[in-house]
């Protein structure tokens, strides 16, 4: 799974998709599937695709408001496989 697979995901289901950095840091990706680290102040000195295949845990967020829930890498899987399969099966653009 990589990140623009959840960013898919976050676009699909209109969630905000939340993780720690290595160096304390959080990253949320938007329901229009940007990728934010709200805390940095100049250029990052970390590669976020690698930071994303390290996060172990999540927290995923209804864009419309709502209660959270903290998600494991291995439901996150499941997520985007599921949003894969639909995706696949309905015309359209991605």
């Amino acid at each position: 799974m990589k990140l623009q697979d959840a960013r898919k995901l976050t676009v699909r289901q209109r969630v905000r998709l939340r993780f720690r950095l290595r160096n304390g840091m959080e990253c949320v990706i938007d329901e229009h599937g940007v990728s934010r680290v709200p805390e940095l102040r100049e250029p990052p000195q970390f590669n976020l695709e690698e930071e994303f295949a390290a996060a172990e845990s999540f927290t995923l967020e209804p864009a419309a408001g709502g209660a959270a829930r903290p998600i494991t890498r291995q439901e996150l899987e499941t997520l985007v496989g599921a949003v894969a399969r639909v995706a696949a099966i309905e015309p359209g653009e991605e």
